[in-house]
This record gives structure tokens, C-alpha cells and sequence, in this order.
């Protein structure tokens, strides 16, 4: 079964995530940002969610971690959390 590892950051608008996502793309740091942006409580370890299998995240969640580029920033993704900014750190 595939696994995958990633991190996020949630925030209440699309366009606060990609106001986000500009500054990392900018240079800042993406652990950073998520201290200091993310309403979910995985912000304050810099947005990492660990390891995780397929089914085990919302499905808007698991179509970007399992299907897209590792390292990059995708997002804005809307979930019924919110909007996220997904980094995908590893995926076997």
C-alpha cells in the first residue's frame, strides 16, 4: 500500500493561502509559516502530519499527496476544513 508523508498549512481563505504561498515561493520558510499562519494544531511542528496511507485524509488531501510533485507547494486546496497548502515531503 502506498504511504506518503507531507505538510500543510490551513487557513480560513483562498486568498490569504495564496498570499502564503507567494511568500514561500519567495523564499520563506515553509515550517515558518505554518508556525505562524496554520489554524491546525500540526502548525506549531511547522505543518507535519507524518507518515499516512490513502484514506486516512480528506479526499481533496489524498489526490494531491498521492498524485502530485514531491517538494513543491500545491494549493490553494479547499477542504471542509478550509484551504490548505500541501508540501509533499516523501510517498513510497
Amino acid at each position: 500500500m502506498p504511504s506518503a508523508a507531507a505538510r500543510h498549512i490551513l487557513v480560513d481563505s483562498e486568498e490569504e493561502c495564496l498570499k502564503l504561498k507567494n511568500e514561500i515561493e519567495a523564499g520563506t520558510e515553509f515550517a515558518e509559516s505554518a508556525k505562524k499562519h496554520s489554524k491546525c494544531p500540526s502548525g506549531a511542528e511547522g505543518g507535519g502530519l507524518g507518515e499516512f496511507n490513502p484514506g486516512q485524509m480528506v479526499p481533496e488531501f489524498d489526490a494531491v499527496v498521492f498524485n502530485e510533485e514531491i517538494g513543491k507547494v500545491h494549493g490553494p486546496i479547499k477542504t471542509q476544513f478550509g484551504y490548505h497548502l500541501i508540501e509533499i515531503t516523501s510517498r513510497t
